[in-house]
């Protein structure tokens, strides 16, 4: 029977700490199955390399499958908003929340981003819970290296949720302990995002000391230490800090963790998952008898909008044309990320070979969240639950470096800069010569145009692009050139803080401007 891998990948829980019973005695490949993150006779109560705060640290990692977190509204503000996607689905389907993040301004009514505000404060609090209780629950023993150990993973996930918070809402309060009570936390004002990003810096430096390179196989997905420095990276890189940007990015290309070795085709199937290009990822998965309670609604509510077996999600999240003419020709990363719906002319395929019907709702699917349907058809469940999302890849980290390298100049840099750019179109064009040629210029300029289109096709749907044009000043004529004319850059860079939390706080969170 297929079912998706459980063995060699750890599904974070607070239910995980029992016993796993009957374990399976059969040879384990991509889609055996056994219950992840599951104790056993030779590892209970604590797991090799794992410690005492299990309870505690497994909640906070649960919360980076929660549907406020990494479903509906996350999709609909870091990709919708940007000119990679249309909202697809049906013209109504999601109401005003889904329709004004499309096509601008988002009004602070708007239930999506209160669903983000709660989702990565959810995702903070259980992190400052764990903090809490390593450094002051008198019950608990263990060595200074696994509290410490365990508070950098906890202050890995706090960094990603506020790095998250800053680049939506701008000016967010500062919560880094645990409130007695509701009304306490909701009244503390907001901090400025250069105090946010100080606040991200420091607990990403001590994540970055204290993780280790990798984890036991049985561990697959915990924070490491290059997951550390490619999220410092990126925050250096969006405030425009190139050399820390730049040496960071190159401590995690020398750590010998991660290569461009994965094929581009198979980065995004589901034995692709947390291969030598996966830097983070949210760990999902589902079998026949747990279909939906370990994994995240993330493929679901991208996938293709049809009936009978083509019943696989919602439809949201359709790829742009616009995103579609940024392709060079023949760029085999294209048809990896573009599912198309065959028409009367033409007869398409899925990557597993099927033949995609005629007069689905959208022309245009994200094909990188597409499931292999032998799995679905062993689990029981269409919607790809156990699809895990990839929030950090290697090429991101090397684009990033290139990015950041040729910022810095100089004649060395530069060469640097491309060469690292040279390495991930080597890698999208597969020993094909007679594509995707290597870019030779030596002009910064030029090479800082090469390395933001390489940035939005190899990263094309991953939630990058919104982020990208905003940091490098060039959402206003981009957005407004890709069919979004409402779009304002004095205003709808951020989303509004929610009304919802302002009238929480009784006034004490201010709007952002514009609102």
């Amino acid at each position: 029977m297929l079912t998706k891998l459980f063995s060699n990948r750890f599904i974070f829980s607070s239910l995980a700490i029992a016993l796993l019973l009957g374990a399976s005695s059969c040879k384990k490949d991509f889609l055996d199955t056994n219950r992840q993150g599951g104790y056993d006779a030779d590892n209970y109560p604590y797991p090799g390399g794992s410690g005492p705060y299990d309870q505690y640290i497994f909640g906070a990692y649960n919360e980076l499958r929660s549907f406020n977190v990494h479903s509906q509204s996350f999709i609909t503000a870091t990709s919708i908003r940007s000119d990679d996607a249309d909202k697809g689905s049906t013209p109504a389907d999601g109401g005003a929340n889904a329709i004004d993040m499309d096509n601008f301004p988002v009004l602070p009514s708007n239930g999506f981003a209160n669903t983000l505000w709660v989702g990565y404060y959810g995702l903070i609090n259980k992190c400052n819970v764990t903090i809490k209780e390593v450094n002051t629950n008198p019950n608990i023993e263990a060595t200074t290296q696994i509290k410490n150990q365990t508070i950098a993973e906890a202050k890995f996930m706090r960094a990603y949720g506020y790095f998250m918070l800053v680049r939506l809402f701008g000016n967010v309060p500062k919560i880094d302990t645990v409130f007695a009570n509701t009304t306490s936390q909701n009244n503390v004002p907001q901090s400025t995002a250069a105090e946010i990003y100080g606040f991200i810096e420091s607990d990403l430096n001590y994540a970055a000391a204290n993780l280790p390179l990798s984890w036991d196989a049985k561990f697959v997905g915990r924070a490491t230490r290059g997951a550390a420095n490619g999220l410092l990276a990126k925050v250096y890189l969006t405030q425009g800090k190139w050399g820390m940007a730049m040496t960071t990015a190159a401590a995690v290309m020398s750590s010998g963790q991660y290569d461009l070795s994965t094929a581009y085709d198979k980065i995004f199937r589901e034995e692709g998952e947390n291969s030598k290009e996966s830097v983070f990822e949210v760990q999902a998965t589902a079998s026949a008898s747990i279909t939906t309670s370990n994994g995240v609604q993330y493929a679901q509510i991208q996938g293709i909008r049809g009936s009978g077996v083509w019943d696989l999600g919602w439809g949201w999240n359709s790829p742009s044309t616009y995103l579609e003419a940024a392709y060079e020709a023949n760029d085999p990363r294209k048809n990896r990320t573009v599912l198309y719906t065959s028409t009367a002319t033409t007869t398409y395929q899925t990557i597993y070979g099927e033949n995609i019907p005629v007069g689905l709702p959208n022309p245009r699917y994200n094909n990188k969240v597409y499931t292999n349907p032998s799995l679905r058809s062993s689990i029981g469940n269409r919607f790809g639950y156990w699809m895990n999302l990839r929030v950090l890849r290697y090429s991101d980290v090397v684009l990033m470096f290139a990015e950041a390298a040729n910022e810095v100049g100089g004649t060395d840099n530069i060469t640097a800069a491309r060469a690292a750019l040279n390495s991930v179109r080597a890698r999208a064009r597969n020993g094909n010569a007679a594509i995707l040629p290597d870019v030779t210029t030596t002009d910064q300029a030029e090479l800082r145009e090469a390395i933001r289109k390489e940035r939005r096709v190899e990263l094309a749907m991953e939630h990058e692009r919104f982020f990208d044009i905003v940091r490098w000043g060039i959402a206003q004529t981009v957005l407004n050139a890709s069919g979004k004319p409402n779009f304002s850059n004095s205003r709808d860079v951020l989303l509004p803080i929610p009304q919802t939390q302002i009238d929480l706080s009784a006034g004490v969170l201010k709007q952002n401007p514009g609102y």
